[in-house]
């Protein structure tokens, strides 16, 4: 045996593995390409039309091509005509409901607040359970995480549905709905964050004769703390606009006017809500990142 039999073990070994990983990789890739394409054609994608020709002719055209066009007629129906000279007046005509708003805006950070806060307190509090390495016991992880799935899986709209049939039309409805889904994601990424933390200071306090509260408290909630507020504020940002949809089911806020707005075909109160809830998720997102940076010593970056 010679001094180069090893080295040219190792090459053939390397060339091996590399071909079993391009082999993977390009029968991962068709059967991805194969699922897509299945379901593109399932969904339509590539159907063919007819649309009609200025001149009154027929034409078949690719649904997609054939819809972008009308796409775009529809957003250009919500902009509304402004002029320089009158661009105060046009101003006031587009935003005229915008005391209404401004009381439904504030309704629906008020839903979004509510709701952000019981799902971080529900999921924070099932998120330990959930965690393999954090749970008291094995039965404990299956029933934390089959709830939260659950809570998650089920779309916001259907809880409001749900709750606005026991409760009524009102915002109680939207907070209980986007609450209960909030406490599903937050718990989920929480759960995962606990199970991401090093295990040596709960040891410690568990060999100080801590109880399993106090090994939570003081050995896992310091090392999840930042990725906790990471995914609050997130969660709060995406529950404002969820605030705003469900309303369309009577469960409160601006979702109750951008109904009226599809409804009546009032174009440009569509555009002049969508600026609105744009402005305040900036401000929202502008708000958290400042927030974010200060907890973690980031302030001047």
């Amino acid at each position: 045996m010679t001094a180069t039999d090893p080295f040219a073990a190792f090459q053939a070994d390397y060339r091996h593995h590399r071909r079993r990983a391009r082999l993977t990789f390009w029968l991962a890739a068709a059967i991805l390409a194969a699922i897509f394409w299945i379901t593109a054609d399932m969904a339509n994608f590539f159907r063919v039309t007819q649309v009609t020709l200025p001149d009154g002719s027929r034409e078949d055209r690719w649904i997609l091509l054939a819809g972008l066009p009308r796409l775009g007629d529809y957003v250009a129906k919500t902009i509304p005509e402004l002029g320089w000279r009158s661009l105060g007046a046009d101003l006031a005509d587009w935003f005229w409901r915008w005391r209404v708003w401004l009381d439904l805006l504030v309704e629906t950070l008020l839903i979004a607040f509510m709701a952000t806060s019981l799902g971080v307190a529900a999921g924070f509090l099932l998120s330990f359970p959930a965690a393999r390495n954090l749970s008291p016991a094995p039965a404990l992880v299956w029933i934390t995480r089959r709830f939260l799935e659950i809570a998650r899986t089920v779309p916001e709209l259907v809880w409001a549905l749900i709750f606005v049939f026991c409760f009524g039309v009102g915002p109680m409805a939207g907070v209980l709905a986007i609450a209960l889904h909030c406490t599903g994601s937050l718990g989920k990424l929480y759960s995962e964050a606990n199970e991401n933390v090093d295990m040596r200071p709960v040891e410690g306090v568990r060999a100080a004769g801590g109880s399993w509260f106090e090994q939570m408290r003081y050995g896992v909630v310091p090392q999840v703390l930042p990725n906790t507020l990471s995914y609050t504020l997130l969660r709060f940002e995406i529950n404002v606009r969820s605030s705003s949809i469900i309303g369309y089911v009577g469960a409160g806020g601006l979702g109750q006017e951008l109904r009226t707005a599809v409804s009546l075909q009032e174009y440009t109160d569509l555009s002049a809500l969508f600026l609105i809830i744009l402005a305040t998720v900036f401000l929202i997102d502008w708000g958290s990142e400042r927030l974010r940076h200060r907890v973690i010593g980031l302030e001047g970056t």
